[in-house]
């Protein structure tokens, strides 16, 4: 049970003998020889571009398995940066292995070294967060012209490509897509947009089956010999609304198994959305480590293992 979680085994940071390449919001990357890294998802939780001081434990091992899945359910799609999630195959020394395996086991991925896209390819297939800011304000989002009398967390008629830019400080930008053909260029921008669409209509097929909306998502793609390939996290409760289905109905908020959770929170608060951000009070932190476990299992299946579970 979410409650017999022991918090001491969150993870904020981590510290392996490796070359730190970058360090995100979530994730701690590191360099593995000229053509690999090893990407590390923690804890962490950012929410509206800045991370949170508090630690949700077991979110990194979910978003790491969830990306797994998906990285499994789209391998005929297109190329994906993953070598292997197998922490004995990554070609570290036992030592290594041994002494960093709570910092590894279950949330670490070896992959092909990309050169990330200056975009962020967002999808939305219903209008709510920024998207229904950005409507209620101008009538569009991102450029595009929407009907007029639409409700809140409303269904598109087809899926919409709302790219924004990658600030790295601050708050990411939504733009139109003509400014996403002047950034990354035509044809990438095309193959972005064609292929965000294209997983976003497959994931949330998929996710229906399961009885969850996919209201909108994040794909990353970076370049790798000189063609497009998948990279980050895919469909997770980061980058991702998942709503329960029986549950809908559009014209306010919708329950949510994301990160949602906490924004609700916090936007009930007097912050001003910059650093430092505030504390999290221990049951808005419970609710969210039970609502991203959720998911993962409404989606794969299978359940992701307790610190206390894992040393029965």
């Amino acid at each position: 049970m979410v409650s017999d979680l022991d918090k001491g085994e969150a993870i904020l940071e981590t510290h392996l003998p490796l070359p730190r390449v970058a360090v995100g919001k979530v994730r701690d990357i590191y360099g593995v020889g000229t053509d690999k890294l090893l990407i590390v998802t923690t804890d962490r939780l950012s929410a509206f571009d800045v991370v949170l001081p508090n630690a949700i434990p077991m979110k990194g091992k979910v978003l790491n398995q969830i990306t797994l899945f998906w990285l499994e359910y789209f391998k005929d799609v297109l190329p994906q940066h993953l070598i292997t999630a197998d922490m004995d195959a990554m070609g570290f020394s036992r030592e290594m292995i041994s002494h960093f395996r709570h910092e590894l086991a279950g949330r670490s991925v070896l992959v092909k070294r990309a050169e990330p896209l200056a975009i962020e390819c967002v999808v939305r297939g219903y209008i709510t967060g920024s998207g229904w800011k950005d409507y209620l304000a101008t009538g569009r989002v991102c450029g595009h012209k929407l009907s007029p009398g639409m409700k809140q967390c409303q269904q598109f008629p087809e899926p919409i490509f709302t790219p924004s830019t990658k600030a790295k400080t601050g708050h990411d930008i939504n733009i139109d897509f003509g400014e996403a053909i002047r950034i990354v260029g035509k044809d990438i921008a095309l193959q972005a947009r064609d292929l965000s669409i294209l997983l976003y209509k497959k994931g949330r097929e998929y996710a229906a089956s399961k009885g969850i909306l996919i209201a909108d998502t994040k794909f990353e793609f970076g370049m790798h010999g000189g063609k497009l390939m998948l990279i980050d996290e895919i469909l997770t409760p980061d980058s991702s609304r998942f709503w329960p289905a029986d549950r809908y109905e559009a014209g306010h908020d919708q329950p949510s198994f994301d990160k949602q959770i906490v924004r609700n929170y916090l936007e009930t608060l007097s912050w001003d959305k910059r650093p430092p951000a505030p504390e999290l009070p221990p049951d808005i932190i419970e609710k969210t480590t039970a609502a991203y476990c959720e998911i993962y299992k409404r989606l794969s299946g299978k359940e992701i293992r307790t610190p206390k579970q894992e040393s029965l």
